[in-house]
C-alpha cells in the first residue's frame, strides 16, 4: 500500500477493471493494459487528460466532489465504493504517521453473557482486524479452530483446510478482502493493518489478486455454505451486527431457517457437542436410596 497516493492507486485499479464496451466505447486497437485508458476516463468524466493524469500520479490530491462523482460514474462504482473514493481525498497530504498498535478492544460482559445464552445460534465477536475475541459453545462446535486470539483473515487465506470447509470459499474470500478495505478506508498507515496486508500479500496469491482490485463494500449478511465433519454440508444465514459503544467490534450470528434440514443439522451438531452431565456417583451402580425420576414428567412432556 502506498500511503502517499491512495487516491491514485484506487483510480488506477478500478480503471483497469472497466472494459471499453461497458461504457459504450470500441474495444478495438492495441491496449497495453486491461480496461480503460486514462484519456478515455478523462473524456467520459468531462475533465482534461492532464488533470486525470495528475490525479493518478498523486500530483493533485484535492479534486472536487463533483469530479469524484463523475469519475465514479465512469468507473461504474456502486454507492459503497463511491463513498470510499470520496473519503480518500486529501489523505495523501497528511504525513505518514506510525502509530502504536491499538490494544484489543475488550468484549463487553453483557455481550459475552448474551452469546453464551444462545444454545441454538452459533455466534462469535471479532474486532476490526478480524481477530476472534469471543465465541459461544455452539460456534466452538461449528468451527473448533476459531478460538479467541485467532485472526480470521490469516485463517481463511492461509489455512488449506478452510477451502475444504467453505464450499463458497471464493465468494467468501472476495467479501473478506473487500470488507477489509471498507473498514480500513483511508487509514492505511495503521500498523496492524499494514502488518496484515503485508503478510497476506506475501503468502497468499488469492489475497494479492483481491486486494489489488480495490473492491470495497462493508460486511453484510450472507449465506455461509460449510461442510462439517460431523453433520456434512450445512448452509446457515450469517448476520453481522456492530456492537454499539465498542471500538469496532462486530457480533456475527449464524442461524438456520426454522423447520429446514439445516435447522435439524444445527440441532444435531449442538446435541453431539453438548457437555455431558455428570451425576454425584461414578461407580456405575444405582443408589437404591435415590428415587428414580421420570424425565418426561420433569419436562412436562
Amino acid at each position: 500500500m502506498d500511503a502517499n497516493n491512495v487516491l491514485g492507486e484506487f483510480l488506477r485499479a478500478r480503471r483497469e477493471q472497466v472494459r471499453p464496451e461497458d461504457v459504450g466505447l470500441s474495444g478495438g486497437g492495441l491496449r497495453r493494459v486491461p480496461g480503460l485508458r486514462r484519456e478515455e476516463v478523462a473524456t467520459l468524466a468531462g475533465i482534461s487528460s492532464d488533470y486525470y493524469l495528475r490525479l493518478e500520479q498523486g500530483r493533485d490530491r484535492n479534486p472536487s466532489v463533483q469530479v469524484l462523482e463523475a469519475l465514479a460514474r465512469v468507473l461504474r462504482l456502486d454507492t459503497d465504493a463511491t463513498r470510499h473514493l470520496i473519503g480518500l481525498v486529501g489523505t495523501g497530504r497528511r504525513p505518514v504517521r506510525r502509530r502504536r498498535a491499538a490494544r484489543p478492544a475488550p468484549v463487553p460482559v453483557s455481550i459475552q453473557q448474551l452469546i453464551d445464552g444462545w444454545t441454538t445460534n452459533p455466534a462469535y465477536v471479532q474486532n476490526r482486524y478480524a481477530d476472534v475475541v469471543a465465541v459461544n459453545a455452539l460456534y466452538s462446535a461449528l468451527a473448533p479452530h476459531h478460538v479467541p486470539g485467532v485472526n480470521l483473515l490469516r485463517t481463511v487465506f492461509l489455512d488449506p483446510g478452510e477451502r475444504q470447509r467453505h464450499r463458497d470459499w471464493e465468494d467468501l474470500t472476495a467479501g473478506v478482502a473487500a470488507s477489509l478495505r471498507a473498514r480500513a478506508g483511508a487509514d492505511i498507515d495503521d500498523p496492524r493493518l499494514v502488518e496484515l496486508v503485508g503478510e497476506l500479500s506475501l503468502r497468499s496469491e488469492r489475497f494479492r489478486l483481491l486486494w489489488g482490485r480495490h473492491s470495497v463494500f462493508p460486511m453484510r449478511a450472507r449465506v455461509s455454505r460449510m461442510t462439517h465433519p460431523q453433520v456434512g454440508d450445512i448452509d446457515l444465514y450469517c448476520d453481522k451486527l456492530g456492537v454499539g459503544g465498542s471500538d469496532g467490534l462486530t457480533l456475527v450470528v449464524f442461524h438456520a431457517e426454522p423447520g429446514s434440514r439445516n435447522a435439524e443439522l444445527l440441532a444435531l451438531l449442538g446435541s453431539l457437542n453438548a457437555p455431558q452431565s455428570t451425576g454425584h456417583m461414578n461407580t456405575g451402580e444405582q443408589d437404591t436410596d435415590t428415587p428414580v425420576v421420570d424425565e418426561q414428567s420433569v419436562d412436562g412432556q
